[in-house]
């Protein structure tokens, strides 16, 4: 299996992965110039690389502000993600090929093979890879040649600090003095930090163990005391307990009296009972149902009798409104016929003028004796015939025009009696509906009146009839409810009576089952204080009775809950003997912090001045000369000196374009530093050079090209001026990426 570290030379890769679906990246030895717009995939191109050499963190989650690469580069098509790597890895042409099998394990199976052959590459796995071909994890590639524009500051990290001090010790990378001041330092917070960790929890259980001591001399004390005031108040509770005894017996002997007058009132009131009960018997008074149920029946009557009398005064008032409804009927013209009668009478109308035959005749004798007098006055017959017709034709026509005039003055009066008449006969049709109406309404009435009648009668007999069977003298209403309130109010008083013997007789036999057996007869004189004194006390002395026995049991509980003195003791004494050698080992450890510290300091003396010469050298060259020094401690701090000025400024007061450049610089003083060798590991640049201006782009491009010399670097851009500034030199490899290829 190999296990030597493989300088690695790409040449060709294929993604699907993120944007990009089945494309593919031609890449050259030296420096290779990717120029692409916003948006093609420069950024997925750099992440696609890393996956293929270190894999895909299918454990990592998506977090606020952030997306895991499992899900940020997802492929858009919904395929699922692989890719391919053609590279030469030392001697040797290897193809490495990443698939996605599992959805929850993207990329996870991974292929390296012979180019040509397909024999399978030993010694390289999915986990191994990165590592076997680069010389380094991917914490320190990403911290040294993997840069990026929003990742250009350097970030401390233990696999780079063990790199960085292998190069400048004896070469193991076992070594780290975060990971061992981290050690130390939790083993130091584990023995004491603040108020936690062992010392201060071993401090806590001697406290406890110190104040349960005291705790028990204590609870000693108090339970001799409880003890002595139990005796106390138990010889008193004696005491108050036989004069209790002397008011039982002077009350027993009030209860055998109070016995005794119990039978005597008992006796009485049953035979106050039975006397009632056998009068009742005799006059014959019926049962409570039966007397509520005709004093019912009774209130029924009455409410019936009210709703006749209603009745009839709506009768009444019926009657009224049919009478004035059928005398607004009689006033009609047309009263004693139906609507539909009276609708068929005929109209009094005078007949239609006619055309008078006489003025016919009349006409013809004119105009003949007109015609007769001109033919005998001229002889000339055509004038007297025309003359005659003329005369007779305006006799006819005037009488034609009276005529006409007449039969239209008849018309309009006949028109205007058909009106009045239709209106006329609507009023009496509404006059006659209405008294129908009222009829109907009176007989409905009237009907209702007499059943009511009816029922009040009937009722009232047959209700009467049954209370004279008991009351011979109820024939009204007034006086049978009379007599049934008697009735009741007799029932009631031998309800009382024989409630009162019950309750005779419940406390008699009450007084029976508790009644003491007879004493001997020897008088008793009453007690010299009362029962309620005796009994307050005696309650107050149990009381402080029982809690003093409590108090006792409580005290007894405590004792055997804190523990035993003499193993509470011993335990104090071994917690003192840890604490001791936890304290010693807490010195010892900060002893040990110390010699860290010193020796951290004296091999940073020893790193940071060739790493920040290498730096110094690299910066000068990007920025023209202008800055000649730079400086950095082990957590990565940097600062810079312009040339001809001793001050060194931090980083933070530099402008963006030259803090960019400045760590752009150490970046590549620690590629010299931990990626060096014969044959040394790609750089990546993702827009990189994006806030350098012109001419700082320019010493930046020339020294990556004679550092392409050595390696080879990928300068992802989406400017054009990088392309621009190696137009036509053919030992700089420029190609334009597009948004479809």
């Amino acid at each position: 299996m190999y296990t030597g570290v493989i300088v690695l030379l790409i040449h060709r890769m294929t993604a699907t992965f993120g944007k990009l679906q089945s494309r593919t990246l031609e890449l050259k030895d030296g420096l290779n110039i990717i120029e692409a717009p916003n948006e093609t995939g420069k950024s997925t191109w750099c992440a696609f690389l890393l996956a293929m050499l270190y894999g895909i963190n299918s454990r990592e989650r998506d977090k606020a502000g952030f997306i895991a690469d499992k899900n940020r580069y997802a492929p858009w098509s919904g395929a699922a993600m692989s890719g391919r790597l053609d590279c030469r890895a030392g001697a040797d042409e290897l193809s490495l090929m990443r698939t996605t099998r599992r959805q929850t394990a993207p990329m996870g199976d991974f292929q390296a093979f012979y180019a040509g052959t397909g024999d399978s590459f030993p010694g390289l796995t999915g986990q191994n890879c990165g590592e076997a071909l680069l010389g380094v994890s991917r914490e320190v590639y990403e911290r040294s040649a993997f840069i990026r524009q929003s990742g250009m500051t350097i970030t401390q990290d233990a696999g780079l600090e063990r790199r960085i001090a292998a190069l400048i010790t004896s070469g193991e990378e076992d070594t780290s003095y975060t990971e061992a001041a981290d050690a130390l330092k939790k083993q130091l917070n584990r023995r004491r930090h603040n108020k936690t960790g062992q010392i201060p929890v071993l401090e806590t259980g001697l406290q406890d163990i110190r104040r349960q001591l005291t705790e028990l001399d204590t609870l000693e004390s108090q339970l001799h005391s409880a003890r002595r005031q139990s005796e106390a108040l138990s010889a008193r509770e004696g005491e108050l307990t036989s004069e209790l005894a002397l008011h039982d017996r002077w009350e027993t002997a009030r209860e055998r009296q109070a016995l005794a007058e119990a039978e005597t009132a008992a006796a009485q009131a049953e035979q106050t009972a039975e006397e009632l009960r056998r009068r009742i018997q005799e006059d014959r008074i019926p049962e409570n149902d039966t007397i509520g149920r005709l004093r019912g029946a009774l209130v029924n009557l009455e409410t019936t009798r009210k709703a006749m009398d209603k009745a009839r005064t709506e009768r009444d008032e019926a009657v009224k409104a049919l009478l004035r409804a059928e005398a607004a009927v009689n006033e009609s013209p047309f009263t004693g016929l139906t609507p539909e009668q009276a609708e068929k009478a005929p109209l009094d109308l005078e007949p239609k003028p006619r055309f008078p035959l006489w003025v016919v005749l009349l006409s013809v004798l004119c105009g003949a004796g007109l015609g007769a007098a001109l033919w005998l006055a001229l002889s000339n017959l055509l004038l007297a015939v025309v003359a005659g017709c003329g005369l007779s034709g305006a006799v006819l026509l005037a009488a034609g025009l009276m005529t006409g005039k007449k039969q239209a003055r008849w018309e309009a009066l006949a028109a205007e009696a058909r009106q009045r008449r239709t209106e006329e006969l609507s009023a009496y049709t509404a006059l006659y509906r209405a008294a129908e109406e009222a009829r109907a309404e009176a007989d409905r009435r009237s009907a209702t009146a007499e059943a009511l009648y009816n029922t009040l009668s009937s009722n009232e007999q047959a209700i009467l009839l049954e209370i004279r069977r008991f009351a011979p003298d109820a024939f009204d209403s007034s006086t049978a409810d009379s007599l049934l309130r008697g009735c009741a109010v007799r029932r009631q008083e031998l309800t009382k009576a024989e409630a009162a013997a019950r309750e005779a007789r419940m406390r008699l036999d009450l007084l029976a089952q508790k009644a003491p057996p007879a004493d001997d007869g020897t008088p008793l004189e009453p007690p010299a204080r009362s029962r309620e004194a005796v009994t307050s006390e005696l309650a107050a002395v149990r009381a402080d009775l029982a809690a003093a026995r409590s108090a006792t049991d409580r005290l007894t509980g405590q004792l055997h809950a804190v523990g035993d003195p003499v193993a509470l003791r011993s335990e104090a004494a071994r917690l003192e003997e840890e604490i001791a050698a936890l304290e010693g080992e807490y010195k010892a450890i900060r002893l040990a912090m110390d010699t860290l510290e010193g020796a951290n300091t004296t091999l940073q003396n020893r790193f940071s001045p060739e790493l920040g010469r290498r730096a110094a050298e690299i910066f000068s060259a990007l920025t023209a000369g202008k800055y000649s020094g730079v400086v950095l401690d082990r957590a990565f701090h940097l600062s810079a000196e312009q040339a001809g000025d001793s001050v060194y400024r931090p980083s933070a007061l530099l402008s963006a374009g030259a803090a960019d450049q400045l760590y752009l610089a150490v970046r590549l003083a620690i590629c010299d530093l931990v990626l060096s060798g014969g044959d040394p590991a790609p750089i990546v640049l993702d827009d990189a050079l994006a806030s350098f201006d012109n001419d700082r782009c320019a010493a930046a491009l020339r020294w990556l090209k004679e550092e392409g010399k050595r390696r080879q670097i990928l300068l992802f851009t989406c400017h054009s001026r990088e392309a621009a500034f190696f137009a036509g030199d053919g030992e700089v490899a420029v190609q334009r990426l597009t948004a479809d290829a």
